[in-house]
């Protein structure tokens, strides 16, 4: 699996301390999958592709790549679901942009 693969979306999701939930979605994944993060940024490897993640002044932005479109809906799927526990308390809005597939 390539760091960019052929299908690609990206969410900007507003959060007062979106550094926290950085550190804790790559935390909660690095017991299963390889992870990397410093707090600003992350990086999170799933069989089916990549979520790249960094935290900026009041924004979450989340990026994931994929191989397959459907890999690409779980892949959403998976992050935002995750978030969305972590963040119970203030559910933020999380809206997938797509960008349209690169040629393989």
């Amino acid at each position: 699996m390539t760091a960019e693969g052929a299908f690609r979306s990206a969410a900007r999701v507003e959060m007062a301390v979106p550094s926290r939930y950085l550190t804790q979605l790559c935390k909660h994944f690095e017991h299963k999958l390889p992870v990397t993060h410093d707090g600003k940024r992350g990086s999170i490897a799933f069989s089916a592709g990549t979520c790249a993640l960094e935290a900026e002044d009041g924004v979450l932005v989340l990026r994931v790549s994929t191989e397959d479109e459907a890999a690409l809906d779980r892949l959403e799927d998976v992050v935002a679901r995750h978030l969305l526990r972590f963040a119970f308390r203030e559910p933020p809005a999380i809206c997938w942009v797509r960008e349209a597939p690169s040629a393989a």
